[in-house]
Protein backbone atom coordinates (compact mmCIF):
# COMPACT_ATOMS: atom_id res chain seq x y z
CA UNK A 1 0.00 0.00 0.00
CA UNK A 2 1.60 3.28 -1.03
CA UNK A 3 0.87 6.95 -1.48
CA UNK A 4 0.73 6.60 -5.27
CA UNK A 5 -2.18 4.16 -4.97
CA UNK A 6 -3.99 6.48 -2.57
CA UNK A 7 -3.46 9.46 -4.87
CA UNK A 8 -4.71 7.48 -7.86
CA UNK A 9 -7.90 6.62 -5.97
CA UNK A 10 -8.43 10.24 -4.90
CA UNK A 11 -7.84 11.61 -8.41
CA UNK A 12 -10.25 9.09 -9.92
CA UNK A 13 -12.89 9.93 -7.32
CA UNK A 14 -12.41 13.65 -7.97
CA UNK A 15 -13.10 13.17 -11.65
CA UNK A 16 -16.05 10.84 -11.14
CA UNK A 17 -17.69 13.00 -8.47
CA UNK A 18 -17.33 15.95 -10.86
CA UNK A 19 -18.70 14.06 -13.85
CA UNK A 20 -21.42 11.91 -12.26
CA UNK A 21 -22.01 13.40 -8.82
CA UNK A 22 -21.21 11.88 -5.46
CA UNK A 23 -24.38 9.84 -5.06
CA UNK A 24 -24.26 8.45 -8.59
CA UNK A 25 -20.65 7.33 -8.30
CA UNK A 26 -20.24 3.82 -6.93
CA UNK A 27 -17.22 2.18 -5.38
CA UNK A 28 -17.30 -0.15 -8.39
CA UNK A 29 -16.93 2.90 -10.67
CA UNK A 30 -13.83 3.98 -8.78
CA UNK A 31 -12.34 0.49 -8.78
CA UNK A 32 -12.95 0.22 -12.53
CA UNK A 33 -11.34 3.61 -13.19
CA UNK A 34 -8.27 2.95 -11.05
CA UNK A 35 -7.87 -0.79 -11.62
CA UNK A 36 -6.97 -1.24 -7.94
CA UNK A 37 -8.26 -4.04 -5.74
CA UNK A 38 -11.07 -3.30 -3.33
CA UNK A 39 -8.78 -4.16 -0.43
CA UNK A 40 -6.42 -1.35 -1.43
CA UNK A 41 -9.27 1.15 -1.61
CA UNK A 42 -10.72 0.12 1.74
CA UNK A 43 -7.27 0.21 3.30
CA UNK A 44 -7.11 3.94 2.65
CA UNK A 45 -10.84 4.75 2.73
CA UNK A 46 -13.02 2.46 4.88
CA UNK A 47 -16.19 4.06 3.51
CA UNK A 48 -17.34 6.21 0.63
CA UNK A 49 -17.65 9.25 2.88
CA UNK A 50 -14.01 8.82 3.91
CA UNK A 51 -13.16 9.03 0.21
CA UNK A 52 -15.26 12.18 -0.13
CA UNK A 53 -13.26 13.71 2.73
CA UNK A 54 -10.04 12.72 0.95
CA UNK A 55 -11.27 14.37 -2.24
CA UNK A 56 -12.22 17.60 -0.46
CA UNK A 57 -8.89 17.68 1.38
CA UNK A 58 -7.07 17.26 -1.93
CA UNK A 59 -9.06 20.07 -3.56
CA UNK A 60 -8.19 22.33 -0.64
CA UNK A 61 -4.49 21.45 -0.60
CA UNK A 62 -4.06 21.71 -4.36
CA UNK A 63 -5.97 24.89 -5.19
CA UNK A 64 -2.68 26.49 -6.20
CA UNK A 65 -1.19 23.96 -8.62
CA UNK A 66 -4.48 22.53 -9.88
CA UNK A 67 -6.43 25.74 -10.36
CA UNK A 68 -4.77 29.09 -9.68
CA UNK A 69 -1.32 28.50 -11.15
CA UNK A 70 -2.84 27.12 -14.34
CA UNK A 71 -5.37 29.94 -14.72
CA UNK A 72 -2.86 32.67 -13.92
CA UNK A 73 0.05 31.48 -16.02
CA UNK A 74 1.57 34.49 -17.76
CA UNK A 75 -0.91 36.97 -16.24
CA UNK A 76 0.38 39.75 -14.00
CA UNK A 77 -2.53 42.17 -13.66
CA UNK A 78 -4.55 41.23 -10.55
CA UNK A 79 -7.93 42.14 -12.06
CA UNK A 80 -7.11 40.16 -15.18
CA UNK A 81 -6.26 37.21 -12.90
CA UNK A 82 -9.79 37.25 -11.51
CA UNK A 83 -11.34 37.06 -14.95
CA UNK A 84 -8.81 34.52 -16.19
CA UNK A 85 -9.89 32.24 -13.33
CA UNK A 86 -13.52 32.74 -14.26
CA UNK A 87 -12.57 32.05 -17.86
CA UNK A 88 -11.34 28.64 -16.80
CA UNK A 89 -14.83 27.73 -15.63
CA UNK A 90 -16.21 28.98 -18.94
CA UNK A 91 -13.83 26.67 -20.77
CA UNK A 92 -14.92 23.73 -18.61
CA UNK A 93 -18.54 24.49 -19.41
CA UNK A 94 -17.90 24.81 -23.15
CA UNK A 95 -15.86 21.62 -23.41
CA UNK A 96 -18.57 19.64 -21.59
CA UNK A 97 -21.55 21.18 -23.42
CA UNK A 98 -22.48 23.11 -20.28
CA UNK A 99 -22.81 20.02 -18.10
CA UNK A 100 -19.88 20.45 -15.69
CA UNK A 101 -18.74 23.40 -13.66
CA UNK A 102 -17.29 23.95 -10.20
CA UNK A 103 -16.62 20.60 -8.46
CA UNK A 104 -17.10 22.03 -4.96
CA UNK A 105 -20.23 23.94 -5.92
CA UNK A 106 -21.70 20.80 -7.45
CA UNK A 107 -21.03 18.80 -4.28
CA UNK A 108 -22.45 21.56 -2.09
CA UNK A 109 -25.69 21.54 -4.10
CA UNK A 110 -25.92 17.76 -4.11
CA UNK A 111 -25.14 17.14 -0.43
CA UNK A 112 -27.87 19.14 1.28
CA UNK A 113 -27.07 18.06 4.83
CA UNK A 114 -23.49 16.80 4.89
CA UNK A 115 -21.89 15.79 8.16
CA UNK A 116 -19.95 18.52 10.01
CA UNK A 117 -16.53 17.45 8.70
CA UNK A 118 -17.68 17.37 5.08
CA UNK A 119 -19.42 20.73 5.47
CA UNK A 120 -16.30 22.24 7.09
CA UNK A 121 -14.12 21.01 4.23
CA UNK A 122 -16.49 22.41 1.60
CA UNK A 123 -16.46 25.74 3.47
CA UNK A 124 -12.65 25.60 3.58
CA UNK A 125 -12.52 25.13 -0.18
CA UNK A 126 -14.81 28.11 -0.74
CA UNK A 127 -12.75 30.17 1.72
CA UNK A 128 -9.51 29.30 -0.08
CA UNK A 129 -11.03 30.38 -3.40
CA UNK A 130 -12.37 33.58 -1.90
CA UNK A 131 -9.03 34.42 -0.27
CA UNK A 132 -7.31 34.02 -3.63
CA UNK A 133 -9.70 36.54 -5.18
CA UNK A 134 -9.34 38.82 -2.15
CA UNK A 135 -5.57 38.71 -2.66
CA UNK A 136 -6.04 39.91 -6.24
CA UNK A 137 -8.24 42.76 -5.02
CA UNK A 138 -5.66 43.69 -2.40
CA UNK A 139 -3.01 43.82 -5.12
CA UNK A 140 -5.33 46.18 -7.04
CA UNK A 141 -6.27 48.23 -3.96
CA UNK A 142 -4.94 51.49 -5.43
CA UNK A 143 -7.42 51.10 -8.31
CA UNK A 144 -10.45 50.56 -6.05
CA UNK A 145 -12.28 53.00 -3.76
CA UNK A 146 -10.61 53.14 -0.33
CA UNK A 147 -13.78 51.97 1.43
CA UNK A 148 -14.13 48.84 -0.74
CA UNK A 149 -14.83 45.77 1.38
CA UNK A 150 -12.46 43.52 -0.52
CA UNK A 151 -13.57 40.37 1.32
CA UNK A 152 -17.22 41.03 0.50
CA UNK A 153 -16.34 41.78 -3.12
CA UNK A 154 -14.41 38.51 -3.33
CA UNK A 155 -17.41 36.66 -1.91
CA UNK A 156 -19.58 38.39 -4.53
CA UNK A 157 -17.24 37.13 -7.27
CA UNK A 158 -17.63 33.58 -5.94
CA UNK A 159 -21.41 33.92 -5.68
CA UNK A 160 -21.60 35.27 -9.24
CA UNK A 161 -19.48 32.41 -10.59
CA UNK A 162 -21.44 29.69 -8.79
CA UNK A 163 -24.80 31.15 -9.78
CA UNK A 164 -23.68 31.63 -13.37
CA UNK A 165 -22.45 28.04 -13.56
CA UNK A 166 -25.68 26.72 -12.08
CA UNK A 167 -27.86 28.60 -14.55
CA UNK A 168 -25.64 27.68 -17.47
CA UNK A 169 -25.77 23.98 -16.56
CA UNK A 170 -29.54 24.08 -16.09
CA UNK A 171 -30.24 25.95 -19.32
CA UNK A 172 -27.40 24.31 -21.31
CA UNK A 173 -26.61 27.80 -22.59
CA UNK A 174 -23.24 29.53 -22.10
CA UNK A 175 -24.99 32.87 -22.49
CA UNK A 176 -26.19 32.71 -18.88
CA UNK A 177 -22.58 32.46 -17.72
CA UNK A 178 -21.32 35.14 -20.10
CA UNK A 179 -23.97 37.69 -19.14
CA UNK A 180 -23.35 37.23 -15.43
CA UNK A 181 -19.58 37.59 -15.77
CA UNK A 182 -20.04 40.61 -18.04
CA UNK A 183 -22.14 42.31 -15.35
CA UNK A 184 -19.50 41.49 -12.75
CA UNK A 185 -16.84 43.01 -15.00
CA UNK A 186 -18.96 46.11 -15.45
CA UNK A 187 -19.36 46.46 -11.67
CA UNK A 188 -15.61 46.23 -11.06
CA UNK A 189 -14.91 48.59 -13.97
CA UNK A 190 -17.32 51.12 -12.45
CA UNK A 191 -15.55 50.89 -9.09
CA UNK A 192 -12.21 51.53 -10.76
CA UNK A 193 -13.63 54.31 -12.92
CA UNK A 194 -14.80 56.11 -9.78
CA UNK A 195 -11.24 56.15 -8.45
CA UNK A 196 -9.93 57.50 -11.76
CA UNK A 197 -12.57 60.24 -11.78
CA UNK A 198 -11.63 61.30 -8.24
CA UNK A 199 -7.92 61.46 -9.04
Amino acid sequence: MNADTRNRIVEAAKELFWQKGYNSTSIADILSRTQVHSGSLYHFFPGKQDLLIGVLESHSERIGPDLLDYAWQGIDDPIDKIFALLGGYRTALLTTECSFGCPIGSLALELHEPDPKVRALMAENFDNWTRAIEGCLEDAADRLPPDTDRRALAEFVLTTMEGAVMQCRTQRDIGFFDRSIAMLRKHIDMLMAGVTADA
